[in-house]
């Protein structure tokens, strides 16, 4: 056998040792895991999250995934909490501490901590009568798995069910608190999730960049107006200043001969496309280009038909949104 086979057969091993450990984990969760969703419901404080080495890494991705659901949370390392951060621990949070073994001696403090001053614990390990979860208020057992390294001596298995365990927390309370997209946005501003959900009106131009002329306008001054707000396009507004048109640069050319003789009106392309400033930029930019344009007048729909702004393709970009 090849080094290359050699390298795909330990993949596919691991894979399913580590597939097999998080059907198990599935099949074993019990009320304990709904009490442990209603524990941190209850909460006026944030979760504290901690665990040490491996599970101080799975830690650290559950706080954070907790915390960008809804959910606040810290991650507090054991070995900082007793030399001070246990400080960070108040009587208001609840308390998530990850341990296989469930004998981790870096944690005693904070379990110790948690009993002292009644603050809720909720104990993750793989061994029911270890001293984490026999002081934990709720105890979540990981199920006996063999780790995916085939000594048994690196943390594998055991920090795959811990990550999904966390994550199956997060995606239960966030559900519960009907968490949408537009919260999830006010967490993930930056970065490419960011671009993804932002919204029309977050991009759109407003007020006086809109460029607007009414039907009457002679199209000398159209075009001025057009040269000056720079978006290549000028909206035609009829009564009640409701966008009755657009005039492009295709209306130009399709009425070069004598248009300056001309209004707005005669010129404008009627009915455009237009977008709602609640509607998600992506998909404005997926119409813009499917339509081969760069523009769109936005209209509430719900308004009166008058643009609220405009949207031009090139912001869109800018801001990551493709």
């Amino acid at each position: 056998m090849t080094d290359r086979a050699i390298f795909l057969e330990t993949a596919r091993r691991v894979i399913a040792t580590e597939a097999k450990g998080l059907a198990d984990l599935r099949d074993t969760l019990d009320d304990s895991f709904a009490i442990a969703v209603e524990l941190i419901l209850k909460a006026s404080g944030r979760v504290i999250v901690s665990g040490m080495g491996k599970s101080g890494h799975i830690a650290r991705k559950i706080a954070a995934t907790l915390a960008s659901t809804g959910t606040p949370a810290s991650f507090v390392h054991p070995a900082e909490a007793s030399h001070g951060d246990l400080g960070m621990i108040t009587e208001g949070d609840v308390a998530l501490v990850l341990s296989n073994s469930g004998e981790t001696p870096e944690l005693s403090d904070i379990i110790a901590h948690t009993r002292r001053f009644s603050i809720p614990l909720i104990g993750v390990a793989s061994k029911p009568g270890s001293t984490l979860l026999r002081q934990a208020d709720v105890a979540l057992v990981l199920p006996a798995a063999a780790e995916a390294c085939g000594t048994g001596i690196v943390p594998t298995t055991s920090t795959t069910m811990t990550l999904a365990l966390g994550d199956a927390l997060a995606v239960a309370l966030m559900e519960h608190r009907h968490f949408t997209p537009e919260h999830f946005r006010t967490f993930h501003p930056g970065g490419k999730l960011g671009a993804k959900l932002l919204k029309v009106r977050d991009l759109m131009h407003a007020g006086d960049a809109i460029p607007l002329v009414g039907e009457d306008t002679p199209m000398g001054d159209a075009l001025l107006v057009m040269s000056q707000k720079g978006f290549g396009v000028v909206g035609v507004t009829g009564a009640g200043d409701r966008l009755a048109g657009i005039v492009t640069d295709g209306d130009l050319r399709r009425h070069m001969a004598g248009l300056l003789d001309r209004t707005a009106a005669e010129v404008m392309t009627r009915a455009p496309q237009t977008v709602d400033p609640e509607s998600v930029a992506e998909k404005a930019v997926a119409l813009m280009k499917e339509r081969k344009i760069t523009c769109l007048f936005v209209l509430p729909t719900d308004g009166d038909g008058r643009p609220a702004g405009i949207l031009n393709i090139h912001d869109c970009l800018r801001a990551g949104v493709v």
